[in-house]
């Protein structure tokens, strides 16, 4: 697999809290030039990232809730509509992990649902921090996203202290089977870092560097 076979599950990520504009600027440009699937950006910089890629096919996807997940439902929803309004095309949610933790699956499902609601049938990806949880609610949580009507999961170890696991991947995959589809938010060095990734059930990487060739 090379990087242009690659390029089409490739989100570019960008969520650092100093991000500036050139730095948002530069990733558009990369993803256009790498035609990627598109751009993750916190929702300040969508109405930025959907005018620097108007008129390609790359998608501008705002993410909501992030980092911790545990703002108000209204609020999520809000900035989920916001966003949309701004030009964005798809929306990755945090999920609420506390909540998860309580036993509130009421709680997490209406959540999400309202999410999916203010999505417009957009696609919605529910992001799990699975090193905040263990394997076992991480299997709950992607259930309830499948409940929601989300279109994926996004599987993140970045904020924890372990990488999301083979295991995890393989316990979420055989929950909901083809329901949802599957993104790691990770780092990938190389191309074949990535294609075992792909081989390893995962239909979408969201990074914040292209991998080498």
């Amino acid at each position: 697999m090379n990087l242009a076979e690659l390029a089409p599950r490739i989100e570019s990520t960008l969520l650092r809290a100093d991000t500036t504009r050139a730095e948002i600027e530069k990733l558009c440009g990369d993803a256009r030039a790498n035609k990627l699937h598109g751009v993750v950006v916190s929702s300040s910089r969508v109405a930025l990232a959907a005018h620097l890629l108007e008129e390609t096919d790359l998608k501008v996807c705002a993410a909501v809730g992030f980092p911790l997940g545990t703002g108000d439902s209204d609020v999520k929803r809000y900035e989920a509509e916001v966003a949309i309004d701004n030009g964005a095309q798809e929306i990755e949610v945090v999920l609420n992990h506390g909540w998860l933790k309580d036993g509130d699956a009421k709680g997490v499902l209406r959540e999400l649902r309202d999410v999916v609601e203010a999505a417009d049938e957009r696609p919605v990806k529910v992001l799990i921090e699975t090193s905040l949880i263990t394997p076992e609610f991480t299997v709950a949580a992607a259930q309830l996203a499948a409940e929601a009507e989300a279109k994926f999961v996004t599987l993140s170890g970045v904020f924890g202290t372990r990488e999301v696991s083979p295991d995890t991947i393989d316990g979420v995959r055989k929950a909901v089977g083809t329901s949802l589809g599957l993104k790691l938010f990770t780092t990938v060095s190389t191309l074949a870092a990535a294609q075992m990734l792909i081989g390893g059930g995962i239909q979408r990487l969201g990074i914040s560097a292209l991998p080498s060739r």
